[in-house]
């Protein structure tokens, strides 16, 4: 038991570190909107219980009803497919959009001459209280659009880790085992996100402010692709 309790909870960690969608997705989104450390983490604290809770219903599942453990496989390989191309969807889009904000939030200078005869040069961005208006307004959907794809998003190494204490009977293990994957997923989401929050403050981003969003866009659609061509 404790070798597979350990098993279990190391494959979790190296899981969610190698994987960079567990955690770049929310740091990016988090800089964009400029949202707080505690806002961030409570969102990838419950994207993360939908990722890890969606493929623990479909393990017991598959395990209440005798389901083959190649089919359960296929089902968590279809919503990785369709984890994928939402992800790919949701960065492409955003991407989009970020580029529009930066092009109309682009600075604007302006010549004014006064009376004395003195030439006066300033700069300006004319949307930008527009652009706040529509921040405020889409703030709210984003982590919902987060936790849909999450949720989508299966923990493929959970399911055989699952099978085998239930193939032996073992349900106090399997609870065991399924708890501590879950808790040590979830705890290195919101580590990592945390330290890389820390971390991006320490850069110089003043100049690239403006263009965070398409940024994040960016790296979201990235992540999407690297799931989905190349195995991440």
């Amino acid at each position: 038991m404790w070798v597979l309790l350990a098993t279990a909870m190391s494959i979790a960690f190296f899981h969610t570190l190698m994987g960079p969608d567990h955690y770049l997705p929310f740091v990016m989104i988090s800089k964009a909107r400029r949202w707080s450390m505690p806002r961030t983490l409570i969102v990838t604290f419950f994207c993360g219980v939908g990722h890890v809770l969606s493929s623990v219903v479909i393990g017991l599942a598959g395990i209440a009803f005798g389901i083959a453990l190649h089919k359960i496989e296929l089902i968590e390989s279809t919503r990785s497919n369709i984890a994928a191309y939402l992800l790919i969807a949701f960065g492409l889009l955003y991407f989009l959009w970020g580029l529009r904000q930066a092009y109309r939030n682009k600075p604007h200078t302006h010549l004014h001459l006064h009376a004395d005869g003195q030439l006066h040069e300033h700069q300006h961005v004319h949307t930008h209280h527009h652009a706040h208006v529509h921040h405020q307004e889409q703030k709210s959907l984003t982590p919902w659009v987060l936790f849909l794809i999450f949720v989508f998003g299966p923990c493929e190494p959970l399911i055989p880790i699952l099978m085998y204490p239930a193939a032996q009977s073992h349900w106090s293990d399997l609870a065991i085992v399924t708890i501590g994957f879950s808790l040590i997923t979830i705890t290195t989401m919101i580590a990592i996100v945390f330290f890389a929050l820390k971390g991006f403050d320490l850069l110089p981003t003043e100049k690239i402010e403006r263009y965070t969003h398409a940024l994040a866009g960016f790296v979201i659609l990235a992540c999407g692709l690297a799931i989905q061509f190349l195995g991440l």
